[in-house]
């Protein structure tokens, strides 16, 4: 599944193209995705300039005027392509069957068309509808922690968040309530940069008085690190992810302990092995002489 960094990266690949087009045509192939596509999807959309691209965890917030904003998950498989002469023609080998491709933006921008193409293999990204200023009430954002990449991040609200918790650290920082978008790949290198062990109860990060340890400190300044790396390298590039001008991201090539079980670890001096755990039927991976 596409972490954070990976839709931020299909996001700032999408920006120039589709940032102040108007949407000449939706292109529908089929009724829905992992879910229906949204009752008169096309007729609701076309017409409308999309104002800008943003993203809220792993979520791909196309807005439109007019209070309008295009919720699109990409699931397991799903991508977007830009298909126009102007632009060049980006294509990768996923996403050259036709029959997949599902959703199709025509869209006309500075005069000249091009198109916009949501391929999905697998069909388990799906796409909704939302008024722009209720997107606090869309029901998989209820509820959801601040952005890793946002200034609400820091080790005050963490601790705030961790005081008297025993449950183990990898656990809570995989609690979307308490950071949106963190997900498992990008929780075990920040884990490993602040040489914490993921077993360790979240709890002992603070102190009796509620002030953040500064062990602390140090995971919060590594999880925006990693996070940015991330987003810079072009996101993990595992499984199917790739970004929209067809090129792969290579963060996978930085990964100092995630699916890197039996290697040495990284930390110099260290002289450890990563190992593989499985906590909360997820795979963790760590150097346990390192990480305390």
């Amino acid at each position: 599944m596409p972490e954070l960094p990976e839709v931020e990266t299909v996001r700032r690949g999408l920006a120039p193209a589709m940032e102040n087009a108007v949407i000449a045509k939706l292109e529908l192939n089929r009724p829905d995705l992992r879910f229906p596509l949204p009752e008169n999807f096309a007729s609701a959309v076309e017409g409308r300039r999309i104002v800008s691209l943003g993203r809220r965890a792993k979520y791909l917030l196309i807005e439109l005027e007019d209070d309008l904003t295009i919720i699109s998950h990409l699931g397991m498989s799903g991508s977007f392509r830009i298909a126009d002469e102007t632009l060049g023609d980006f294509h990768y080998p996923r996403s050259k069957d036709g029959k997949h491709d599902h959703v199709v933006f025509h869209l006309v921008r500075e005069g000249a068309p091009l198109r916009v193409i949501y391929n999905d293999p697998r069909r388990f990204g799906f796409m909704h509808l939302w008024k722009r200023s209720e997107l606090d009430l869309y029901p998989a954002f209820a509820g959801l922690g601040p952005e890793p990449t946002g200034n609400a991040l820091d080790a005050t609200y963490l601790a705030a968040r961790f005081a008297g918790k025993a449950q183990p650290l990898k656990g809570a920082l995989l609690d979307q309530t308490v950071i949106a978008g963190l997900g498992n790949i990008y929780v075990c290198e920040a884990l490993w940069r602040s040489h914490l062990s993921p077993r360790r109860a979240a709890g002992s990060l603070v102190t009796p008085t509620g002030r953040p340890k500064k062990e602390l400190l140090l995971l919060t300044d590594a999880i925006r690190d990693v996070i940015a790396d991330a987003i810079a390298a072009g996101g993990s590039s595992l499984r199917d992810h790739i970004q929209t001008d067809g090129s792969l991201g290579y963060f996978q090539h930085s990964f100092s302990v995630y699916d890197q079980e039996g290697k040495p670890c990284r930390t110099p001096g260290c002289g450890g092995t990563v190992a593989r755990i499985t906590q909360a039927g997820r795979s963790t991976f760590f150097c346990p002489r390192c990480q305390k």
